[in-house]
């Protein structure tokens, strides 16, 4: 079937759809031809690019247009309670089952269900998703009983799919189900003119929303706004078009007033992983997440470290042949004179029962116990810790009104993330 730009110009108004690139042009293209169709479609695009768009135009493009349509962030859901919301569940099947539940492709039934972040789900729901695209069949959790069910699947995914089934991660049978028909949305950078059209629009709506004269950039400006990676795509364009619409008097924006709202880099600013360090790589941690972990672990190996002197001290194990320096306690450990290569070309100490001295002190009888016993130290540090991350998730909370995807996204952690911090410090949003 052969669409002219007419008919792909009438799906972009009728969708809220701005632009003109070939690539976006495309990609509204095999959404109108598959729509018709019962087809399982998958849709790759980074995020913030506009996937559930898509998914909405082959909703109301298809037959299926009068059922319901149900969106769903797999990434949000918590991996515990997903198979229930999914598939439903019965009474008393598990912990807090107070009632029978019908889930999603029960309640969907006859319509479409759009399975955004696909790559977040469980194997094990995995599992039973590949069930639903084969036969249309599922169980719900705590029953024996197969249901039928009549439902259309349209997933989307910011990840590479083919590396998670590669990693373990995710089922090759069920990518190869989802991927009958492949759609690509291109990300911002890819798109040219039109993120000065996007900008122009978002800019249009803030000001009446505001009721502010709009804001216009100079030539210079939007050379630098189409120039500009944009890692957030569209969200990120969105948002930064409504502080500028904020917080800028002047409405004429020049090129060094937009540089001030744009990122020094277009990427995240913490340091990047490089290659698989102990596997972290393939964990699924975040860089905030890495850099928590590696102060944790620090500040176990000090403590263990002071624990060790505080022991030899118990021991009577020091000596006072050596001064201590008394900026850092165990500056004086290492004895450069006793130190040989080993076959990696390391230096290495001898092997020496001498131990650094302590400083020396006037009052003969003081307490050296009471000096070096730091055992209360880590309980402290971590709590002080905890209290200031729960103050960042409540203060995160509270600016995006208890949006946890929002919320999670400022903080820099998965939303399922947050949602195990929340449970964790008892938050009530």
């Amino acid at each position: 079937m052969s669409l002219n730009q007419d008919e792909i110009q009438s799906v972009k108004q009728r969708f809220d759809i701005i632009g003109h690139s070939t690539a976006l042009n495309h990609a509204i293209r095999v959404a109108i031809q598959v729509a018709p169709t019962d087809l399982t479609v998958l849709i790759n695009g980074e995020s913030g690019s506009g996937k559930e768009s898509f998914s909405k135009i082959i909703h109301n493009l298809s037959s299926r247009k009068h059922g319901q349509f149900i969106a769903i962030n797999c990434g949000a859901i918590p991996e515990g309670t997903i198979d229930s919301e999914l598939f439903g569940h019965e009474k008393g099947s598990f912990t807090g089952a107070t009632d029978a539940r019908k889930g999603y492709f029960e309640v969907t039934n006859g319509g479409t269900i759009f399975l955004d972040e696909i790559g977040e789900m469980p194997l094990g729901t995995q599992s039973r998703l590949l069930r639903i695209l084969e036969n249309g069949e599922f169980i719900k959790v705590g029953s024996s009983k197969s249901q039928k069910t009549d439902v259309r699947v349209v997933a989307a995914t910011n990840v590479n799919l083919l590396e998670a089934v590669q990693k373990g991660k995710f089922r090759e049978d069920l990518y190869y189900r989802l991927n009958t028909v492949p759609l690509t949305v291109p990300p911002l950078r890819e798109r040219g003119n039109d993120i000065d059209l996007l900008f122009r629009k978002f800019s249009a709506d803030f000001a009446e929303k505001y009721r502010v004269k709009p804001i216009k950039l100079s030539e210079e400006a939007k050379t630098i706004l189409i120039s500009y990676r944009w890692p957030g795509n569209i969200r990120q364009l969105k948002n930064i078009a409504e502080q500028i619409s904020i917080l800028e008097i002047e409405r004429d924006i020049s090129a060094d007033t937009l540089k001030t709202y744009l990122p020094k880099s277009g990427g995240s600013l913490l340091p990047a992983l490089l290659g698989d360090v102990a596997g972290v790589a393939d964990s699924g941690m975040s860089e905030r997440d890495l850099l928590y972990k590696i102060f944790f672990d620090l500040r176990k190996d000090v403590n263990d470290l002071k624990q060790f002197v505080f022991e030899m001290v118990s021991r009577g194990g020091i000596t006072n042949e050596a001064p201590i320096n008394p900026s850092g306690l165990f500056s004086g450990m290492a004895n450069p004179g006793n130190q040989h290569l080993t076959e990696d070309g390391l230096k290495k100490p001898e092997k020496s029962n001498v131990v650094p001295a302590l400083p020396e002190v006037e009052d003969e009888d003081m307490d050296f116990e009471k000096v070096l016993d730091i055992s209360h130290e880590t309980e402290e540090e971590s709590l002080l810790l905890e209290q200031q991350e729960k103050e960042m998730i409540l203060k995160a909370l509270k600016k995006n009104h208890n949006r946890r995807k929002n919320a999670a996204r400022d903080l820099g952690i998965s939303e399922r993330t947050l949602y195990r911090k929340i449970k964790l410090f008892g938050i009530e949003e």
